[in-house]
């Protein structure tokens, strides 16, 4: 549905720190299906962990923000002057490290939209096994200089 070109034009997130490689499914302010493919070249698996690389779980519950992030701000006309925030993270758990070579698939469901708060429901897989679920909260705001 989307590639890293699309993704990159709808989210600020760049290099190193862009954590969605591909959109596989999408329906417009309910839910999205994205990957990431994570691999040795990512920079922090020089330090977490040296012998043992895991990603970071923190990682994983950013990478699902932004798919939620791309979905929010998709269909939005102003898109670029607007930002979505992380607000807070509830009922994180982690089931199975992610190492080199897995790929993520994440699904995000909407739970909950006001005007410009978010709630949504995450679930990490690998090989359709349970990686990672949370549920996110995300604030729209205006971006700084427009």
């Amino acid at each position: 549905m989307m590639d890293i070109n699309a993704i990159v034009n709808c989210i600020p997130h760049r290099y190193p720190f862009l954590l969605v490689d591909r959109i596989l499914e999408m329906e417009a302010e309910r839910r999205i299906v994205a990957i990431k493919n994570v691999t040795m070249n990512e920079p922090f698996f020089q330090g977490h962990f040296p012998g043992a690389p895991v990603m970071p779980g923190v990682l994983i519950v950013e990478a699902m923000a932004q798919a939620g992030a791309v979905l929010l701000l998709h269909d939005m006309k102003e898109r670029d002057d607007r930002l979505i925030l992380f607000t807070g993270i509830d009922k994180a758990r982690f089931r199975r490290p992610v190492v080199p070579g897995d790929q993520l698939r994440f699904t995000l469901d909407v739970l909950k939209r006001r005007t410009r708060a978010f709630k949504l429901k995450a679930i990490a897989e690998v090989d359709g096994k349970l990686a990672a679920e949370a549920e996110i909260m995300s604030s729209l705001v205006d971006r700084p200089g427009s």
